[in-house]
């Protein structure tokens, strides 16, 4: 299968001799904080968890506002971007490489000080919209954040390729060297053939990759839901491919039709179990793994019982008008002093917030608590900090109940220590777009700041006190104008920098 793929692995710089300075990295932030202590950023939000909570030491409230799009980097990449971009620093190496995927199914490395490229994969033509039942993505290539894995120093990817000579297309999991773009042997695997020999019947047509990836165990997972639209017999599926045998391939899916795993956040995970948010089902008389938070072994097998799953008890009327759980990813929360501690906080299009307990998920009806939290649908990754006693959730969406001082379309939501936990919302701010928050901090917990792009909206860079919701960051003047950012895309901090995917084009800010 790699031989029909068009690759193209060019090398504008030496990378291999970049590996001959030190790796230095950040060990201020706590391991149980949830941050991303290393400078390496391998998949969406900095890990399986989804935190998105990033340790950049100096970027303090104060130093915010002295942020400014770096002029000496330049990094033009070719067709729309939303993907979260990684960041990649070889062992031993003083230089790191910013990684890039597109819809036109180009995958970039870039130079994370300058953005020249290093290296650019090209893993076969794109989708065409007309050649699918529906969608909003034209053409279609990868769209969900890849993952890095350390130990083999390779990228992992769902890329929708145009089939050839007329042939339908297909969705093809890759697996990339770092060091130059190649496919790594036994790569791509073509899943739609790889469960028919199984005996499951996958449409690659109509299910769409759009949901972030994860490596637990040697083992890449990658979700699937469908198409805007929702046409076609598609399913909720997770498929997990193992690292050293491609060859050995493993899925669950929905049993109604729809159930798409879809968020931007894709699968969570801790080193037990992996963990869907499933959107609705269509036409579904008995629940049938819709509107649910389950987990799945790592083996993706999945018990049915009422510990291991939870769904809101209207989940037949959140099917009927589109309102499902399924816009964001679980967002796995440690809150140490609460009973219980381990959560599992779930975000719905209907703008409730679900806490569930991460041990006991509860069936359906179940869980710790439900509130509205907003007017709008949340469809964004949300991303967390943790105070003593409390965590701090931010999210994309017009909050209820905010303070009288604060309005606007992002949230911060308060999670108290108690037995039960209690919820509450504790600011809201102008995001003016629909961006995917993150946060930076300078240790793990000291100035906490949320940032959030505008995404189709102004397009522009905004931060805010994690405490207060008070801006320091209002997107800067004309020099820190960016072209259009995708929806739900989400930035990074690394190497002392935040960096932005846009349409063509990759920003670098520095303070």
């Amino acid at each position: 299968m790699t031989t029909k793929c068009a690759r193209i692995a060019t090398a504008f710089l030496p990378v291999l001799l970049w590996l001959v300075a030190g790796n230095p990295s950040n060990a201020a932030a706590a391991s149980d904080s949830g941050a991303n202590a290393t400078q390496d950023v391998l998949e969406h939000h900095g890990n399986a968890a989804r935190s998105g909570l990033f340790v950049v030491p100096g970027l303090t409230w104060d130093r915010a506002g002295h942020l400014r799009r770096d002029p000496d980097f330049r990094a033009e990449v070719a067709g729309p971007v939303y993907a979260q971009p990684l960041y990649w620093r070889f062992p031993g190496s003083a230089k790191a490489l910013l990684l890039v995927a597109t819809e036109r199914n180009l995958v970039y490395a870039l130079d994370a000080e300058t953005g020249a490229t290093a290296w650019k994969a090209s893993l076969g033509p794109p989708v065409p919209r007309s050649s699918l039942p529906c969608g909003d993505i034209d053409p279609l290539g990868i769209t969900g954040t890849p993952v890095i894995d350390e130990r083999s120093q390779a990228m992992y990817l769902d890329a929708m390729v145009a089939g050839q000579s007329g042939g339908a297309p297909k969705h093809l999991i890759f697996a990339l060297s770092l060091k130059d773009g190649s496919v790594l042997s036994g790569w791509p695997i073509d899943v739609e053939a790889a469960l028919k020999a199984s005996g499951k019947n996958f449409d690659a047509v109509v299910q769409n990759q759009r949901g972030a990836l994860t490596v637990v165990g040697g083992t890449v997972y990658v979700p699937y839901g469908g198409h805007f639209g929702d046409c076609g017999d598609y399913r909720g599926w997770v498929v997990a491919v193992s690292l050293s045998a491609p060859h050995a391939v493993r899925s669950w899916s929905t049993r109604a039709r729809g159930g798409g795993v879809w968020a931007a956040g894709g699968v969570s995970a801790d080193s037990r179990a992996i963990y869907v948010a499933t959107g609705n089902t269509i036409g579904a008389r008995a629940w049938g793994d819709g509107e649910a938070v389950i987990r799945l072994g790592l083996d993706l097998g999945f018990s049915g019982k009422p510990r291991d799953f939870f769904a809101p008890a209207d989940w037949q009327q959140l099917d009927a008008v589109d309102a499902d759980l399924g816009g964001t990813d679980p967002l796995l929360v440690s809150l140490p002093g609460a009973t219980p501690s381990e959560l599992i906080l779930a975000l719905g299009k209907d703008g409730n917030a679900y806490l569930l307990d991460r041990q006991n998920l509860g069936g359906i009806g179940g869980g710790i608590l439900v509130k509205k939290v907003s007017s709008d649908a949340i469809r964004t990754a949300p991303a967390y900090f943790r105070t003593a006693g409390e965590a701090f959730v931010a999210f994309a969406g017009r909050g209820i109940d905010c303070p009288a001082t604060t309005r606007g379309d992002l949230t911060v939501l308060r999670i108290a220590a108690g037995s039960p936990p209690e919820l509450s919302v504790a600011w809201c701010a102008e995001e003016r777009g629909r961006g995917s928050p993150m946060i930076t901090t300078t240790d793990g917990s000291a100035n906490p700041i949320v940032w959030a792009v505008g995404a189709e909206g102004d397009n522009r860079l905004h931060g805010f006190r994690g405490d207060t919701g008070a801006v320091v960051f209002s997107g800067g003047g004309n020099a820190e104008a960016m072209g259009q950012v995708r929806r739900f895309q989400t930035l990074i901090a690394a190497g002392g920098r935040l960096y932005v995917a846009a349409d063509q084009r990759i920003y670098a800010f520095k303070f």
